[in-house]
């Protein structure tokens, strides 16, 4: 049986492969973001794909892939009505025909996807985060863009979290000091940063989060990915 895998698709995009080879993809931006390792059509698979708000960093190729793969859109109600109108997606590739909120759970043949709130801005409707279940237990959470909230203690505490991928580029998000902070409530015994280099106002590298980290949280395995790198979970 294959093992579970992440691959960073650069900024706050991912691509997980469950143990089963069920594809879940986040945030996809992959045209116009200069670190992207791949074009949007050069994704032929995926089973779901997941939106934590609408900035175009974020958002930019969801409507193509979810249209080529026939995958499920996971948003909220607004997002995905959103997308719906703009791009022509039917009711039965998005979750529950229109979408889902904050403390929402939806399961996918043995994945179940739980959608957290988070601190930051949107176009439409609220940010959010995920908190992905695995088939084999494997629990990851993708934080989405935002400032740290201390009820992360909590969702740590309810979700056993495994993995977690925090912002750390600052000025939209957390900084490396705030995500170090983060890693500690959440609990989570492997972080692996994100949404940092892509634009020059932004942290350029991870080395300050790592720095920090092995100061103030040295238990944790910080793993620290290149656009297109995938890591074995």
């Amino acid at each position: 049986m294959a093992n579970n895998k992440i691959k960073w698709l650069g900024h706050a995009g991912f691509q997980i492969t469950s143990e089963k080879e069920k594809i879940i993809i986040i945030d996809p931006w992959l045209t116009d973001n200069p670190l992207a390792p791949c074009k949007a059509e050069e994704i032929r698979k995926a089973d779901v794909v997941l939106v934590t708000h609408d900035h175009f960093d974020h958002i930019a190729d969801s409507a193509q892939i979810v249209k080529a793969t026939h995958a499920t859109l996971v948003g909220m109600p607004e997002i995905v009505t959103k997308l719906k109108e703009e791009a022509g997606i039917p009711d039965s590739q998005i979750v529950f025909g229109m979408g889902m909120n904050i403390g929402g759970t939806a399961n996918f043949d043995g994945v179940s996807i739980t959608m957290t709130q988070a601190f930051h801005s949107s176009h439409t409707a609220s940010p959010a985060g995920y908190i992905i279940r695995l088939e084999n237990g494997f629990t990851i959470y993708h934080t989405g863009d935002t400032g740290i909230f201390s009820s992360m203690k909590i969702l740590g505490e309810i979700f056993h979290i495994n993995l977690a991928m925090l912002p750390i580029g600052g000025v939209f998000t957390m900084d490396p000091k705030q995500a170090t902070l983060a890693a500690k409530l959440l609990g989570a015994s492997t972080v692996i940063p994100m949404h940092f280099k892509t634009f020059p106002i932004l942290e350029q590298n991870a080395s300050s989060f790592k720095e920090i980290m092995k100061k103030e949280a040295p238990e944790v395995n910080v793993v620290v990915l290149d656009p297109g790198e995938e890591y074995i979970l």
